[in-house]
């Protein structure tokens, strides 16, 4: 079984679609990778559903750099990649390669990058081509960018007006350039996300983005109905597991109040 490359997936363009999940964890990135699974997203969403902060741009490096290390650990085929999160290179630029490379160091594959706000469009290039540079794959994501929603009006559709959807595409181009292996498009309406994936090289994953990318991704807790704070449309819920759960619970805890739980054979004698 080879491990899967940056290379790999840039391959996969026009040939075969590619599916991405997130991943936080041992566990459930080993369930993952072992399902066969492309890639592996240590999303900064994690911030939303797993530490339960409302600002995905609040996550902090520490916390990123642990989980990392922790998907890592239960991948061995699929690609993993890391979000970068927003203090990793927003905030201060010329600091992104000594965390990109710590990233690679706690076993990611690959790093993601969202683009910035426009009045520091310039610092996106700066940072997408230092890293590229220097040996960094990357992965571009532009449309909705949750980092820097504050400054798109809030979680809403990207792309829809005439000047709006040719800056998209500008800034698919100029990522396409400066060489990252594949781009998230995010909450766009999809005939502008089949123009951009059409005229572009490099393979598009989309999530909120229609049926036209090259790949699709969604956050794992979303999926697996786990987070139920608020459903956008793109989701869909493949097995409800926030149900079974709750059951499970339930009946555990009846176990031990009818002395059910522990038995005999879950039981150690002298």
């Amino acid at each position: 079984m080879n491990k899967i490359t940056a290379g790999d997936i840039k391959k996969k363009k026009n040939k075969e679609k590619i599916i991405m999940l997130t991943a936080y964890d041992y566990s459930f990135a080993k369930i993952l990778d072992e399902a066969g699974l492309d890639i592996i997203l240590v999303g900064d969403s994690m911030a939303n559903v797993v530490l339960g902060i409302k600002q995905t741009r609040r996550i902090s490096l520490t916390e990123m750099y642990q989980h990392t290390r922790a998907v890592a650990y239960g991948t061995k085929r699929s690609l993993v990649v890391a979000d970068m999160p927003y203090s990793a290179y927003q905030r201060k630029p010329q600091d992104c390669l000594k965390h990109a490379r710590k990233f690679l160091k706690l076993g990611a594959d690959a790093v993601k990058i969202e683009w910035f706000g426009a009045k520091n469009s310039k610092d996106c290039f700066y940072v997408v081509g230092k890293l590229i540079k220097n040996g960094i794959p990357v992965m571009g994501h532009i449309g909705l960018t949750p980092q820097t929603v504050h400054l798109l009006g809030g979680y809403r559709v990207q792309g829809r007006s005439k000047p709006a959807a040719e800056e998209l595409l500008r800034q698919a181009k100029i990522l396409q350039n400066l060489g990252v292996f594949s781009l998230v498009l995010e909450c766009i309406p999809y005939p502008l996300a089949r123009k951009i994936t059409a005229s572009l090289k490099i393979p598009t994953i989309g999530i909120g983005a229609g049926k036209y990318c090259d790949g699709q991704v969604l956050v794992l807790y979303d999926f697996l109905g786990l987070y139920s704070e608020k459903k956008p449309r793109f989701v869909r819920v493949y097995r409800d597991f926030s149900r079974e759960i709750k059951k499970a619970v339930i009946e555990f805890s009846r176990d031990i109040r009818k002395g059910k739980f522990p038995s005999k054979p879950e039981s150690f004698f002298s």
